[in-house]
């Protein structure tokens, strides 16, 4: 008996011991540390985000097969953890905890909805995704459904206009500057009215207008001005405010539709590595970084005017044209299609330069398709142009990312022809059947309501179709601040 009783006091602390082991195990468990790419699109890794620590949305259903990806496989990488940084005050850390639970709602509900093929709202829905233009229609809706129900933006409000809180409305670069202005909005309902209400944080810096008022040509070191006035502003709100620190900066993004946005975003290590960049310029092969970055339609406004589908859509038997282009030789993949079909074909209509007396848009309406080649970058303001036109796309590109692929099936509603198929260009544009094309063609005015641009915004239109990809990526993240 005294054996008995002078040993019992171990057992407690044997079994806290074996306790303590085995939630040790299951912290470090592969799942704990993992980004589930939500909307799976593209055959290709998730990069290593520092400073975070990602945990899989669940355990029990997979995300990547949320759409028809049969010809991709999914890639998990492990995350880099770092200590959790723990908020002086017990307010914030029950609104983190708040929204945490809030995006653990939206993908249960989202995962219902693909499940049960239906979606959950508390309001009559006016426009319901429907079609194999989606990957998949349900997920994509109920998804929407949540953003609009959830999602707040914290746009900083500190630095001067012109270089922060403005940007260009007009001519090729107008979606950056509308994005902008539209997050500054007091209207806007994803705006959030404090900071700790919010999921992600705007960073509202114009590259275009950095570029237009700093870069000097001609300086030795012309990039260094535009890199430090980035960095300089990142410094500003990551030293007043506790929000960049604790991710890292990867629940912050930066919008811009300039060339330069993927070089200047380097100005911070953080910013180009974990930040989400929803740029223009998404070339893959330049550091772009699928299911992080979002690729942002480039919107032609050349006279500030709204953008907005042709109001008579061309029926298909009235498109008399095979192809048509119309554009300088700028890069070599234009330089090649101009080489090849400049005045060579009366089926294939490739100009140089516009005749006088030819309207572009008529002759969009006029063809069949649009052929849409990268220039000196990989975007081209010809993909909209062509969608509103009702013209299938014609995308001739190397790495370059379409628009919303996480949610928009671009194979159903537009052609992908490679730079080194564009002699073949009029033989397999002219094999592709009557009836395959009328699909294209009538899926192509169905994306149209896609890519438009409202002020202000309104519901699936390419503002709101921006928020949901960047919606998207903060749905991926739980990040342990």
């Amino acid at each position: 008996m005294s054996c008995m009783s002078c040993s019992s006091p171990h057992i407690p602390f044997l079994l806290f011991f074996l306790l303590l082991i085995s939630f040790t195990l299951l912290g470090n468990s592969p799942t704990q540390h993992t980004l589930t790419n939500f909307f799976s699109t593209f055959n290709a890794s998730i990069p290593k985000l520092e400073g975070l620590s990602i945990s899989n949305i669940t355990t029990s259903f997979s995300f990547s097969s949320f759409f028809n990806t049969s010809t991709t496989k999914h890639h998990q990488q492990q995350m880099t953890a770092i200590p959790s940084i723990r908020p002086t005050a017990i307010d914030k850390e029950m609104k983190l905890s708040q929204l945490e639970k809030g995006l653990e709602r939206a993908r249960a509900a989202i995962r219902k909805a693909i499940i049960h093929r239906n979606y959950t709202s508390n309001k009559d829905e006016n426009f319901v995704p429907r079609g194999s233009v989606y990957r998949n229609a349900n997920a994509f809706h109920q998804s929407y459904i949540e953003m609009e129900k959830r999602f707040k933006v914290w746009t900083y409000e500190e630095g001067e206009p012109p270089l922060v809180h403005g940007g260009p409305e007009a001519d090729i670069y107008a979606i950056e500057g509308h994005f902008i202005s539209e997050m500054e909005d007091r209207r806007n309902p994803f705006r959030a009215r404090h900071p700790s209400e919010a999921h992600v944080f705007l960073l509202p810096f114009s590259v275009v207008y950095i570029v237009e008022y700093v870069y000097k040509p001609g300086a030795k070191d012309y990039w260094g001005p535009l890199k430090r006035l980035i960095a300089d502003y990142i410094n500003v709100i990551s030293d007043k405010y506790p929000y960049w620190n604790r991710s890292h900066g990867a629940d912050h993004f930066m919008v811009s539709c300039h060339d330069w946005a993927p070089h200047l975003s380097v100005a911070n290590a953080d910013l180009h590595r974990n930040s989400i960049r929803a740029i223009c310029n998404a070339n893959t092969s330049e550091g772009f970084k699928l299911g992080k970055d979002v690729t942002l339609p480039e919107v032609h406004l050349p006279d500030g005017g709204l953008s907005s589908p042709a109001r008579e859509q061309t029926s298909v038997d009235s498109r008399t044209l095979l192809a048509f282009f119309a554009g300088g030789a700028h890069g070599y993949i234009r330089e090649a299609l101009l080489r090849h079909w400049k005045d060579k074909d009366p089926e294939v209509v490739v100009y140089e330069y516009l005749p006088k007396g030819i309207n572009y848009g008529q002759m969009m309406s006029k063809a069949r398709f649009c052929l849409c080649p990268s220039g000196f970058e990989v975007a081209s303001p010809r993909i909209v142009e062509a969608i509103f036109n009702g013209c299938v796309p014609v995308i001739i590109s190397i790495d370059y990312p379409p628009p919303f692929a996480d949610v928009l099936d671009w194979s159903k509603f537009s052609i992908e022809i490679p730079v080194a198929r564009i002699p073949e260009i009029k033989e397999i544009l002219g094999n592709i059947s009557a009836r395959r094309y009328g699909v294209l063609q009538r899926r192509v005015v169905q994306v149209q309501r896609h890519f438009v641009l409202n002020r202000p915004a309104k519901r699936f239109d390419v503002f709101h179709m921006v928020m949901h990809s960047i919606w998207l990526r903060r749905v991926n993240l739980r990040l342990n601040y």
